[in-house]
């Protein structure tokens, strides 16, 4: 699991330094847990996600299904709530894609308010076209709703490996950074919409997502 937080400014650095970072049950109950924690801190604050070394986030814990298959169904209904609860979590929110991000990864990295994408390695990727294993129509409409619609079908359909320019191009990711700078550039954006109106904030983001939310299993 391995997951903390930081903080720098009014910026919550949570680093997720867990190897591939796959998603479970323990990765996804830490993650509510952070979340948890900073519904409660009052004044500035933003959200910023990354990984470490190699992965954003490697998609779904496959190999630890194959050992506990029931988890499988309670792990993806857990990661669409999440993904449901931080595209309307009353904070500003970044995704320092710091390396690969694949299938529940990708989408994973959907949920926030704005990305930041490595630019001389790792790739986006939605592979479930290539490993067979197909998305249900809950998990295809988180790429509908946050992605330009024709890049949410080529993403689907060719389980196309998006490298940062490629998917900065196509809407998938807003900004592109050397390695040593992702984090920074997403710190320095998150610091910048820090003081937002949390009330506000909130409401505007309930305006935007609560209906993709509730569809996600948040409320």
């Amino acid at each position: 699991m391995d997951m903390t937080v930081a903080q720098d400014g009014d910026v919550a650095v949570v680093r997720w330094s867990g190897g591939e970072n796959r998603l479970n049950v323990d990765s996804l109950g830490r993650l509510n847990q952070i979340l948890d924690e900073l519904t409660t801190i009052e004044g500035p604050l933003a959200l910023v996600l990354t990984g470490d070394g190699k992965f954003f986030c490697n998609g779904l814990d496959l190999e630890r299904f194959g050992a506990n298959p029931a988890e499988f169904a309670s792990t993806l209904e857990e990661l669409e709530r999440t993904i449901g609860r931080l595209m309307v979590f009353p904070r500003y929110t970044v995704a320092a894609i710091n390396g690969h991000a694949f299938a529940g990864g990708a989408l994973l990295s959907c949920a926030f308010d704005v990305r930041v994408m490595r630019a001389d390695r790792g790739y986006w990727c939605m592979n479930e076209a290539e490993i067979g294993l197909a998305l249900d129509r809950t998990l295809f409409s988180i790429l509908e709703h946050r992605l330009p619609r024709a890049t949410a079908i080529e993403a689907a359909i060719t389980a196309r490996r998006y490298s940062a320019p490629e998917a900065q191009s196509l809407g998938i990711v807003e900004h592109v950074a050397d390695a040593e700078d992702v984090l920074r550039r997403a710190v320095g954006i998150a610091q910048s919409y820090a003081g937002l109106n949390t009330l506000a904030l909130g409401k505007h983001k309930h305006l935007a997502h609560a209906e993709e939310a509730a569809a996600l299993g948040f409320f």
